[in-house]
């Protein structure tokens, strides 16, 4: 019976903990929603069009959100993790490794995180000032200070990053909880005064709208997206959270608060349609205006504070899977190990929402830039999911075709839907996406040039090691490790401290880092050691995309004759010099770009979480 309790106990905290840190975003959805659908694209507030702007919600709700996140794509979790990068090693894990297909799923999955960083920028943005022009409801004076006041809110949130987010977390579920709850309140509220938007739950209102519309009808789709803004958390966060806390979480409580509280808003519009200036403030009585715009914004502030603490997270990711340069990466809790900061993304987070929010003034004017990036990520998972349906889950062909042309139609619909407003702002996401893409492939091709330069002149590992403990220069004491790419090779640190050095420490290591495709990997199968040389040893360290990396720790545990002690070990580190060259590699821009990403990356010692007093570099030139 105690197992039991402690199994429900569990659950709740779970689930109380998803509503905190995965609903954020879709849950502030209804702040802008209705307010663009029927103010930016002024359609007519008749009660036909009403219900078919609540019916294509609910459904979309229904289709996109409940079906295929919810239903379809948690269970395509590798080792429990989700996101577009597990997804994306479970979608290439049985296509073969040099094949287009495989470019082709590798292209599309860093694309898709591509264009999470965009994403990553007008959230914030959008949220924090919908909730803050609630104030104008009241008192219109205030107008100037509402950008003000939204930049300040911002920029305070990434000061604080820095110290972490454990305390501030812990109040995001109860502060969510509040919210949801306030919101179907308010909106069952209205809906009892005007129980007839409840017939918009057919879907054939939806139909009848798209068909009574038709062009018009596909560009008011690119506000209706609005609503499911946030999906793809879902399934992104399904590893902090588990699957059925989300789960129970979405359908228990969440999708019945956004329903009611956009059929209220609904509601609320045809009894008042002079509501449309901010039907969600509206809603609330008089006396609750002020409650609610601080409500609100404490609850973006929560959805802001997801999508950063998601940057950092995929930015880990892709550095790890040897698509960035290595960035400094702080932990911020002592227990949690996914609680990391990395300065580089926090500030450029911070430069580039103030952009945002000083350059397009309000939040009617990002909602234009919005959902853009946001569609495109939700058809780069549709194809991948599918892949995925046919060759992990092994579903038949006509059945995999049959769903993902289903789930593709709606989402390239509202990526076309969006298109129409690249003029208008939705040029931001996709140009800071191209600019990611094309930093993430240019890195990752630069590091393929850069070791089959190497390899053109490296000695053979093992021959070379046995011949320098057979004719040994000075023996010193102590333990050297040598860190290389390539465990084929005698790394380069190690031929230049023969070379200047003319020494031999009496113990010798060269140590290999590998990241593999998958989220954590299993402390039994971290750390390999094999004796190479008569006192030399080849170890190799393996790490998930997403695992704590801590060379010294990982190596107290390593035998190599005899425990290593850090004290009285030396590491030795190689720094290559690029020099962009014309016909090399890449086009010359791109080496040259890679050569200024390479000096710009931070240090292995501060990657790895070497002691600095352990460390020596040696350099060496390159022609790329």
């Amino acid at each position: 019976m105690s197992q039991e309790h402690s199994a429900r106990s569990s659950t709740r905290a779970l689930a109380l903990g998803a509503l905190g840190v995965v609903f954020g975003d879709i849950g502030t959805s209804p702040l802008y929603t209705m307010k663009e659908v029927f103010g930016s694209h002024h359609l007519e507030l008749t009660q036909a069009n009403m219900l078919g702007i609540l019916s294509l919600i609910f459904w979309e709700l229904i289709l996109v959100v409940s079906v295929k996140y919810v239903g379809v794509m948690m269970r395509a979790d590798n080792k429990g993790e989700g996101g577009i990068l597990a997804l994306l090693s479970l979608a290439q894990g049985y296509v073969p490794l040099a094949s287009r297909a495989r470019s082709v799923l590798m292209g599309l999955g860093f694309l898709g995180a591509s264009l999470f960083f965009g994403d990553s920028l007008i959230t914030p943005a959008i949220s924090v000032l919908s909730a803050i022009e609630g104030l104008e409801m009241g008192a219109p004076a205030l107008h100037p200070f509402i950008v003000p006041l939204a930049l300040g809110i911002l920029i305070g949130l990434f000061v604080i990053q820095r110290h972490g987010t454990d305390t501030i977390g812990k109040l995001f579920g109860p502060v969510m909880l509040a919210w949801f709850g306030v919101l179907g309140v308010l909106g069952a509220i209205s809906i009892f005064q005007h129980p007839d938007v409840l017939d918009a739950l057919k879907p054939a209102y939806a139909l009848s709208f798209l068909v009574a519309h038709g062009t018009a009808s596909f560009l008011i789709l690119g506000a209706v997206v609005l609503a499911i803004t946030g999906a793809e958390a879902l399934y992104a966060d399904m590893g902090h959270f588990g699957r059925y806390p989300i789960q129970l979480v979405w359908f228990g409580y969440v999708l019945p608060a956004l329903t009611l509280n956009y059929f209220g808003q609904g509601a609320l519009l045809l009894a008042h349609p002079e509501a449309v200036r901010n039907p969600f403030f509206l809603l609330a009585p008089d006396w609750a205006l002020y409650p609610m715009v601080g409500l609100a914004t404490v609850a973006t502030v929560i959805a802001s504070q997801a999508v950063i603490t998601g940057a950092f997270s995929v930015t880990r990711q892709v550095i790890q899977m040897g698509y960035a340069p290595r960035l400094t990466i702080r932990h911020t809790s002592a227990t949690e190990a996914g609680q990391i900061y990395i300065p580089f993304v926090n500030w450029t987070l911070m430069l580039g929402i103030a952009f945002l929010v000083l350059g397009f003034q309000n939040s009617s004017n990002l909602a234009a830039a919005y959902g853009i990036a946001v569609t495109g990520t939700f058809a780069i998972n549709t194809i991948m999911v599918g892949v995925v349906m046919r060759v992990r889950w092994d579903l038949g062909f006509g059945v995999t075709l049959a769903s993902t042309a289903v789930f593709l139609i709606v989402d390239l619909t509202f990526f076309g839907a969006n298109a129409v407003k690249i003029s208008d702002g939705g040029w931001f996401p996709l140009v800071v996406a191209l600019l990611i893409f094309t930093l993430l492939v240019t890195w990752k091709r630069g590091r393929e040039i850069l070791s089959q330069r190497m390899r053109e002149t490296e000695l053979p590992l093992e021959p070379f090691m046995e011949d320098l403990f057979a004719h040994p220069p000075t023996r010193v004491p102590g333990t050297a490790v040598f860190m290389t790419a390539d465990a084929r090779g005698a790394p380069s640190a190690l031929l230049h401290n023969l070379k200047h050095n003319k020494v031999l420490h009496e113990r010798v290591v060269i140590l290999n880092v590998r990241f593999a495709s998958v989220p954590f990997t299993a402390e039994d199968r971290r750390l390999d050691v094999k004796k190479i040389a008569e006192d030399g040893y080849l170890v190799v360290l393996r790490y998930g995309y997403m695992d704590d990396i801590d060379i010294p720790e990982a190596l107290a545990n390593c035998r190599c004759g005899m425990p290593l002690d850090m004290m009285d070990t030396t590491f030795f580190l190689s720094r290559e010099n690029l020099i962009p060259t014309k016909g090399g590699g890449m086009m010359l821009w791109r080496e040259h770009l890679f050569a200024a990403m390479s000096r710009s990356a931070a240090s292995p010692m501060t990657f790895f979480r070497i002691p600095a007093n352990r460390v020596i570099e040696l350099g060496t030139q390159l022609e790329i």
